[in-house]
């Protein structure tokens, strides 16, 4: 367990829980300092600063998780300690909101299409206040007896390489980096792993204003955890971690703190952010 989790998604993306109940489960598992990363949204950070001032001792971080276009695969974003009043930043989290209705109708089409129809009204129910995601569509699948399992609607249908998968409009990595700058945040490369040819992509990116990369993510082995560490080390930027935490129901999910980040990680990177010039919030009194 750790004390910080900078990963994590509530009802105002493909979390299933509300901000309300995902910082009083944090809070209960020993979190102390947590950053709320939504896909493409701020929305769910009133709510969240609302809830972190109940609980004595709990820092919660701003943030956001974006999407970024990068030739073969894609690279997400965190952003930490943004200023959520941002006009550009507020600009484009509008227009990716209105790109991921658009992407999620064009894979139900391709699903009907390869005899796994779900109901567009059904997919909306499901993200409730959030932005459609593929999250949504797999839990569809799911219900519609379509799969036997959460995994496999990316496996099957809507992972990068499925039949059913459609592109939406996104970032460049640079963009990303400098419109988080620009809100007052720090960038930090998400699940590495995730992307392809991560080290290059993870060095072009340090040229660019990359503060950080997630290694100390949720089911990274400990050899994954040291190689990412000594890739941090090695490009100069700082090395963080999170659960990425949704609540749900599925293979390799981890609860708010279940991460083997070290404390002293924690306190470092407050300590870095501040010097860094970032407005980082003092704990709940």
């Amino acid at each position: 367990m750790s004390k910080g989790d900078f990963h994590t998604h509530s009802t105002h993306s493909d979390g299933v829980r509300s901000p309300t109940e995902l910082i009083d489960l944090a809070y209960k598992r020993g979190v102390r300092v947590m950053a709320l990363t939504d896909h493409d949204t701020l929305d769910g950070l009133e709510e969240a600063e609302a809830a972190a001032a109940r609980h004595p001792g709990f820092l919660l971080v701003p943030g956001v998780e974006l999407s970024c276009d990068v030739p073969g695969t894609e690279v997400h974003m965190l952003g930490y300690f943004i200023d959520r009043k941002d006009a550009r930043l507020q600009q484009q989290l509008d227009s990716f909101r209105e790109g991921r209705i658009d992407r999620a109708q064009r894979i139900i089409g391709a699903l009907e299409r390869l005899g796994a129809p779900i109901e567009w009204e059904r997919v909306q129910e499901l993200a409730g206040e959030a932005s459609v995601g593929r999250p949504h569509i797999a839990q569809a699948l799911l219900e519609a007896g379509h799969i036997e399992h959460f995994n496999e609607a990316f496996d099957r249908f809507i992972g990068r390489d499925g039949p059913a998968y459609a592109e939406r409009v996104k970032l460049e990595p640079p963009d990303a980096i400098a419109m988080i700058r620009d809100a007052g945040g720090l960038a930090v490369f998400a699940h590495p792993g995730f992307t392809k040819e991560y080290e290059r992509v993870a060095r072009e990116l340090a040229d660019a204003g990359l503060f950080g990369l997630e290694a100390y993510y949720k089911n990274y082995d400990p050899e994954v955890v040291a190689s990412l560490v000594a890739l941090a080390d090695g490009l100069g930027i700082f090395a963080l971690g999170g659960s990425d935490h949704h609540g749900i129901d599925r293979e390799g999910e981890r609860q708010p703190g279940d991460i083997p980040l070290p404390d002293e990680v924690v306190d470092a990177f407050l300590e870095t952010a501040r010097e860094w010039g970032c407005n980082v919030p003092e704990p709940t009194p």
